[in-house]
């Protein structure tokens, strides 16, 4: 397993104890490193990080502020000499709070917490479950989240799968099996081997043939009785 990962950190010598930690986890690749937020973001931009070290108390931009600006998919495990942050960090979510000076052992417990989401996540074949209206599918070298509200439909295309939203479309190589099971079925159904609908996205039905958003979906034999007394009045 190797975990891509950035550390953001004003002080220099913060930055370099940080480093060197990281250097002595085989299974993390420190990417880039930063002294201040508004450069990770611009990075970001361009380049995709499994888990980011963060520092909360910087010029510019606060930790905090960084993550409420970017709502980065990514891991976070946030590193502070001031724990009036913990709540409010635990609030967006992030791994673990490491305050400042941490040992290289308390380093670690907080490391493989991250290293055992990505390991239930190569489990579950790179996909992770529903949690408050969205899931996380793994996308190349990144996760990306998908809010379930936007999806219209998924297509299976050969070994990819292809996520259509409203605002963007999706391409991961995972099984569509694993991504139905972690499905709320209230939501989508199956109604082909290479298709999942969206049911509230549905514009009108003609026969066999699904449309929503101007795309004909066909349904099979296989799926029509189970799809049709899902939907019928």
């Amino acid at each position: 397993m190797q975990i891509n990962c950035i550390a953001i950190d004003d002080e220099p010598l913060a930055l370099s104890k940080l480093e060197g930690f990281i250097r002595r986890i085989p299974e993390l690749r420190l990417s880039a490193t930063f002294d201040n937020s508004i450069d990770a973001i611009a990075w970001l931009k361009e380049n995709k990080a499994d888990l980011i070290f963060l520092d909360i108390q910087m010029e510019q931009l606060t930790g905090i502020e960084f993550l409420e600006a970017t709502g980065t998919p990514s891991k976070v495990i946030i590193t502070s000499a001031f724990d009036q942050y913990a709540i409010k960090g635990y609030d967006l979510n992030v791994t673990d709070y490491l305050l400042k000076p941490f040992s290289f052992q308390r380093f670690v417990q907080a490391v493989n917490k991250v290293m055992d989401y990505f390991s239930q996540l190569s489990k579950n074949d790179g996909i992770l479950p529903v949690n408050e209206g969205f899931i996380f599918v793994k996308t190349e070298y990144r996760l990306e989240r998908v809010d379930l509200d936007q999806i219209l439909y998924i297509e299976g295309m050969k070994d990819y799968l292809r996520i259509i939203c409203i605002n963007k479309k999706i391409m991961t190589l995972q099984s569509f099996s694993k991504l139905e099971e972690s499905l709320p079925s209230k939501k989508f159904c199956r109604v082909h081997k290479s298709y999942i609908v969206s049911i509230d996205k549905i514009k009108s039905i003609e026969r066999n043939v699904i449309i929503i958003a101007d795309q004909r979906i066909p349904v099979s034999n296989t799926y029509r009785e189970s799809f049709f007394s899902r939907i019928k009045p």
